[in-house]
């Protein structure tokens, strides 16, 4: 399989894997170009690992408008979802992606 999908995830140090360190680093300034982006977030029950993350992120960004989809993984619990999109997203979109995936939406704008 030569597909890769990139989960937004950095290698922030030898303080820990990617997907466990935190980043202290400030985000990078938007050019005076850059598209405005909508930022919605959402809870996602069910999701437990990388590969669910893969999955909620694939089904998230076929979304038409939707630009970059990062996860707060918590294994066991409600998982945070940001969705930046370019322009508002249907509510009813992002729950038919997230349960296209396989998983339950727990709460929109959070």
């Amino acid at each position: 399989m030569t597909d890769r999908i990139d989960l937004g995830l950095k290698d922030t140090s030898s303080a820990g894997c990617s997907c466990c360190a935190t980043t202290t680093s400030a985000p990078a300034d938007l050019s005076a170009n850059a598209t405005p982006t909508v930022t919605e977030d959402v809870l996602v029950s069910g999701m437990t690992c990388a590969h669910c993350v893969s999955s909620v992120t694939e089904e998230i960004t076929g979304i038409k408008g939707v630009q970059n989809v990062t996860v707060e993984l918590h294994p066991g619990g409600a998982s945070r979802v940001t969705i930046n999109s370019s322009t508002p997203i249907s509510s009813s979109d992002v729950k038919a992606a997230v349960e296209e995936a396989g998983y339950t939406l727990a709460a929109t704008s959070v």
